[in-house]
């Protein structure tokens, strides 16, 4: 994994700023949340995970080009 250029991550912190609802949309990994988990995201990283507190305990990030979760706050894009 490689460290991803500024104007991506800048993109990704716009997109999902600390303290943004998402929802689970997908995750690869066997000790995922399930699909439709909701969180609140904690921040971007240089590799543009996305860190979630998920709302079951979880702490796994959204990894960037892997998994997919979506906004789900009032402020979401249509």
């Amino acid at each position: 994994m490689r460290k991803l250029r500024g104007e991506v991550i800048e993109s990704l912190e716009s997109a999902f700023p600390r303290g943004s609802r998402v929802e689970l949309l997908r995750m690869d990994d066997p000790e995922a949340p399930p699909i439709g988990t909701s969180g609140t995201v904690i921040g971007v990283d240089d590799y543009g995970t996305i860190h979630v507190n998920w709302d079951d305990g979880s702490r796994l990030g959204v990894a960037y080009g892997e998994d997919t979760c979506r906004r789900i706050d009032a402020r979401s894009p249509s």
